[in-house]
């Protein structure tokens, strides 16, 4: 079960205070009741991604490329997945995306692919194996170099491998923005 020490997973909302346990349970709450896959028109996803990005950026360090453009958590990712794996399918599938032009964008589209293919947790954990390689892109006040926090976040996402996901992963619009749920 998902648990937060110390509020330590909780981030402002929109017009509540919400945490990653309490989305996450949601989620899982509204997918047993209602039997049917988790889609785009799902409150409960847009709130679980938003959650997640905040988390991913939150106290990333300022990161260029050679040619100046600002590094993100999708560059995190694929350094992170490279120096454990082979090759990542999601990084593989994401990088085929030609319509996402941004890291972010191209972020969003992993944590998508992940959860449609039930790897989220275990893709992240892989990357925040290496503490040095973390501190190296997260100053000192992010969850992921935190032991306990860290846990507690992956213990959240590893709840999320019961549900089921049906989105549509070619969206060219995740540059912009998360999509809008419809419900």
């Amino acid at each position: 079960m998902c648990v937060a020490r110390g509020g330590g997973l909780g981030i402002a909302c929109s017009r509540r205070p919400c945490s990653l346990p309490d989305t996450v349970g949601e989620l899982k709450q509204n997918y047993k009741e209602r039997r049917l896959p988790v889609t785009d028109g799902s409150r409960e996803l847009h709130g679980l991604c938003a959650q997640l990005e905040f988390l991913l950026q939150f106290d990333l360090k300022e990161k260029r490329s050679f040619f100046g453009q600002r590094r993100d958590y999708w560059d995190f990712l694929c350094h992170g997945l490279a120096s454990r794996r082979q090759g990542h399918e999601g990084v593989r599938f994401v990088s085929s995306l030609e319509k996402l032009r941004t890291p972010v964008g191209k972020g969003r589209a992993f944590i998508r692919y992940c959860l449609v293919h039930r790897q989220l947790a275990e893709s992240l954990q892989l990357c925040f194996l290496d503490p040095q390689m973390t501190s190296e892109w997260y100053y000192a006040r992010s969850p992921f170099l935190h032991p306990q926090l860290r846990a507690d976040i992956l213990g959240c996402l590893y709840e999320l491998d019961g549900v089921t996901f049906h989105l549509a992963l070619k969206r060219g619009d995740l540059d912009a923005a998360w999509p809008m749920f419809s419900e």
